[in-house]
């Protein structure tokens, strides 16, 4: 007999889905996602079965997914199935075999739902994986979050067996007769997860036969902790976060007077993907001197003066744009730059246009950021200056000297600081005969 009325409560408790709602089911053919299929099935759910086969296990996996195909035709669900080739994009994107893995049937996974009208994705995991999820967490150290294990609804995708764990979905499938096939993987010491599930789990089971419950409980509150605290920063975020156009000011004394400070900064700047790490080495540098930066993949803080100020990074594909003969727009960062050419020999001075004489351009143009050491010769002026000094004679903060783009000739020399000044050995002569205008025209 299947937990029918658990399984409702659970799916109506969090909120799963609703009543119309098309789910589609990720079953491997183990007893998990097996049992979890026959509870859909029970209920009458409208769902649709996905199957990947990652040709990790040779014939087996080849077993597994005639298994799931005969299964979902069976029970009268529509099947998609797709093979990966695994390792080879492991090995291309220098990551682990099981990191691999869930890159590639996650994306999959989302491609089917969207294509064939699914709102939501369920996912087999149960009470035990969620104690595995969290023992891995804390092994790798992590935040807050960390220590909630596996919520059960997260955007699209739902998870309707976290109220069974792994002994009673065991039972369940002895006792409703429900054929599965036995992933021999599971059984491998290689991987962190099954290290925990077979040598360091089984320990503390011995302690704590009830683990897996008492786990649920304390993930529930570690849930919700974690609201009360997400709560708080948000309430602190509107206070001591002033969003400028240019970037997101806290001021260091504010920072400074914050309890517990090490909590509170990291919840702080977690939205712009600073690390545990990178946090304490920003809190050990409050009394630096301006000019201090740090680093997350998207964002960087400055300390400048009595403030940290938090910009986005350059995007990697912003970094280095190459400008060609026909190019007559170009995007960078935040800056939009239109390109014409001109037989009107014309010069304003205006700091958001560029004139140059067509001879003297070496194509690719490259516009980048400031890079250490560059130099030029300042519009109306004869010698070399530091692009660093320029910036400081023109109090340009810290932080927006390095999203300030520069036009790059072929032969490496700077011919235009974008919307500040051109270089004067690019200036305009009697002997110009064709002239092509650089304009900034978002600023």
């Amino acid at each position: 007999m299947l937990p029918l009325q658990q399984f409702r409560e659970f799916i109506a408790q969090h909120q799963l889905f609703a009543e119309g709602n098309k789910v589609l089911l990720a079953v491997s053919g183990g007893k998990d996602s097996v049992l979890m299929l026959h509870l859909f099935k029970a209920i009458g759910a409208d769902v649709g079965v996905a199957h990947c086969n990652f040709n990790l296990r040779g014939d087996e996996a080849q077993r597994d997914e005639n298994f799931v195909k005969i299964l979902a035709n069976t029970l009268g669900f529509p099947i998609y199935i797709t093979q990966f080739d695994t390792k080879k994009y492991a090995l291309e994107h220098k990551i682990s075999t099981q990191m691999a893995a869930r890159d590639l049937r996650y994306s999959w996974f989302e491609e089917i739902r969207a294509q064939h009208g699914y709102d939501f994705i369920a996912l087999a995991q149960h009470q035990n994986d969620a104690v595995e999820t969290v023992l891995i967490n804390l092994v790798r150290g992590t935040g807050i979050s960390g220590l909630h294990g596996i919520a059960p609804k997260r955007d699209r995708l739902i998870r309707p067996l976290l109220f069974l764990n792994r002994q009673q979905i065991d039972d369940l499938v002895i006792l409703n007769d429900i054929n599965f096939v036995e992933d021999s993987s599971n059984q491998l010491t290689n991987y962190t997860r099954n290290r925990l599930r077979l040598q360091v789990i089984p320990h503390l089971q011995a302690i704590n036969p009830n683990l897996a419950q008492t786990f649920a409980d304390n993930i529930q509150r570690f849930a919700e902790i974690e609201s009360f605290l997400a709560l708080e920063v948000a309430n602190l975020s509107r206070e001591i976060i002033d969003q400028r156009e240019d970037g997101n000011y806290i001021k260091i004394a504010a920072l400074k007077n914050l309890h517990p400070q090490k909590l509170l900064v990291f919840e702080l700047l977690k939205p712009f993907g600073f690390s545990q790490h990178v946090t304490g080495e920003i809190l050990s540098a409050l009394e630096a001197l301006s000019g201090t930066h740090f680093f997350s993949l998207s964002h960087q803080a400055i300390i400048n003066r009595d403030y940290l100020i938090i910009t986005r990074r350059a995007k990697e594909n912003e970094r280095n744009q190459f400008i060609h003969p026909t190019t007559a727009e170009i995007n960078f960062a935040d800056y939009e730059i239109g390109i014409h050419y001109t037989d009107r020999l014309q010069f304003a001075s205006d700091a958001k246009r560029a004139f140059i004489s067509t001879n003297d351009l070496i194509y690719p143009l490259v516009l980048r950021n400031w890079e250490s050491g560059d130099k030029f010769i300042p519009l109306g002026m004869r010698k070399l200056k530091k692009v660093s000094d320029y910036f400081i004679n023109e109090k340009v903060p810290l932080h927006i000297k390095h999203q300030i783009p520069l036009l790059i000739n072929g032969n490496g020399e700077i011919i235009w600081i974008v919307g500040m000044r051109q270089d004067n050995r690019y200036k305009l002569t009697s002997a110009t005969k064709k002239v092509v205008i650089f304009e900034l025209k978002n600023y």
